[in-house]
């Protein structure tokens, strides 16, 4: 069974149970949007507004793309397109959307800690699509969706649900400025893998002790060890580049290329959330390769983020499995019958 309150703010509001029981709910969700018709009444005559005060390409189409296949009017804002750029707050924004009728907010903000503000001035769902260096959940919960729908049976050797125990997974960069390694890393161990952070010394964070992962500032030997590598972007908006002499210099120390591709286990696979940086931190043969999971894990996030607005807007519902092996949703409006 997953249920989530109002809002999905961070990944420890759902803890494992949450998040397998979510996954569920997405796996059906995957199977409608490969339909001729990938639409589902789900959330018709209800309202989701996108507010982002950070350039996206793929969260921000996702989530609109996915209001959209659940029937959902959608509004979408940023700041220069809205009257935040003639100074209004974002708490009368805020506001002012939920006057609208707006039923959930997805929320974007450089600094951290706004969609737990925004949650407080607003009776709407309110989902973190992103907040600073704090946490990114939908990220999270969408790598988790790709590993599972690729590894099946298991990763490091477990079933069913099991798809990430004991799996060796990776996060390799700008860990210091990362708010999707942080929910990665909550989630991946949630599921019962091992992570290791690696990187150089000054973009790992003081900080990162406090995190359930290991620490590294070598490569190569992390590679032999690793079943999912997950690559992250220099954030030079966030100033990553002082940090380091330079890119070149981190491509050569930690980037990703056809030599050190070939150190990893056979069925190891590469994430990243992109947007890439080709030739930093991996280079276009890498990127373009069948071990890269990039483009899947992009496919992947209409569906569960259809999950997380199902959950929220319309109230959730129990997930099982009926005798005939399909999904049983207990809320109105599920997609069962609508083909």
């Amino acid at each position: 069974m997953s249920a989530l309150g109002r809002h999905l703010l961070s990944i420890d509001d759902l803890g494992r149970s949450g998040i397998e029981g979510l996954l569920e709910i997405a796996a059906s969700f995957a199977e409608v949007v490969t339909r001729d018709i990938p639409k589902v009444p789900a959330l018709k005559g209800r309202m989701v507004a996108t507010l982002f005060a950070e350039s996206s390409t793929r969260t921000r189409s996702s989530f609109e793309t996915a209001a959209k296949r659940l029937s959902a009017d959608v509004l979408s804002l940023t700041t220069v397109a809205s009257s935040m750029a003639k100074g209004e707050s974002v708490k009368d924004t805020v506001r002012t959307l939920r006057a609208i009728g707006a039923d959930a907010l997805v929320v974007r903000h450089p600094a951290e800690g706004v969609p737990v503000q925004v949650a407080r001035w607003t009776e709407a769902s309110v989902v973190n699509a992103g907040d600073g260096c704090h946490e990114h959940p939908t990220q999270a919960l969408l790598d988790c969706f790709t590993l599972q729908r690729h590894f099946g049976g298991g990763a490091g050797g477990g079933g069913g649900q099991g798809f990430l125990e004991g799996a060796r997974v990776a996060i390799v960069g700008d860990i210091l400025h990362s708010r999707v390694a942080r929910s990665c890393t909550k989630a991946f161990v949630s599921l019962g893998a091992r992570v290791t952070l690696a990187g150089p010394k000054t973009l790992l964070p003081t900080f990162a002790g406090e995190w359930p992962a290991e620490l590294s500032c070598e490569l190569e030997p992390v590679l032999y060890e690793t079943d999912v590598l997950y690559l992250l972007r220099m954030q030079r908006e966030r100033g990553a580049g002082v940090f380091v002499p330079s890119e070149r210099e981190f491509a050569h120390l930690y980037g990703i290329d056809e030599r050190r591709l070939g150190m990893l286990a056979g069925k190891a696979v590469i994430m990243h959330p992109g947007p890439v940086n080709r030739g930093v931190e991996m280079t276009s043969a890498v990127a373009d390769s069948d071990r890269s999971l990039a483009l899947d894990q992009v496919h992947n996030g209409v569906a569960v983020r259809m999950a997380v607005l199902y959950l929220l807007v319309a109230g959730g519902g129990a997930v099982g499995k009926e005798a005939d092996g399909g999904p049983a949703i207990g809320a109105p409006g599920f997609p069962g019958a609508d083909r």
